[in-house]
């Protein structure tokens, strides 16, 4: 697998799309981070860490209704084609009622979070 970020973003997005309950991603520390981010900022239920020998994240979907309450998942930055970004040119996403995931010297945090602290950094993924 050359993208696991890649991965997790389209089981999330396709265990959405069949109206799953939960979903395993196959754990490491930046899906935690970036899972656990999510669930911060509300777009996914609790987070949890099962498994010995071989360990997974069990995250837990919200629905509106029959709504996933993420509309869009998408990947920005790639392995091919790494996308970084100074404080200043940091996105709105869908006006701030959205959020974009950046890797900057002081963690994982969401761009408001980014801007606030007048970092910049790699763009992971935008979700709304």
């Amino acid at each position: 697998m050359t993208d696991p970020i890649a991965d997790m973003l389209t089981r999330i997005r396709n265990a959405q799309l069949s109206h799953k309950k939960t979903v395993e991603i196959p754990f490491s520390k930046l899906k935690k981070v970036i899972v656990e981010l999510l669930s911060r900022e509300g777009y996914v239920g609790k987070v949890e860490e099962s498994g010995e020998t071989h360990p997974v994240l069990i995250v837990e979907l919200k629905y509106n209704g029959k709504k996933p309450v993420i509309q869009s998942l998408k990947r920005e930055s790639k392995p091919g084609h790494r996308v970084y970004l100074q404080k200043n040119d940091l996105p709105k996403i869908l006006n701030d009622y959205g959020i974009a995931i950046i890797s900057t010297s002081k963690g994982i945090m969401t761009n408001k979070e980014a801007r606030a602290q007048g970092i910049g950094g790699e763009i992971i993924c935008s979700v709304y």
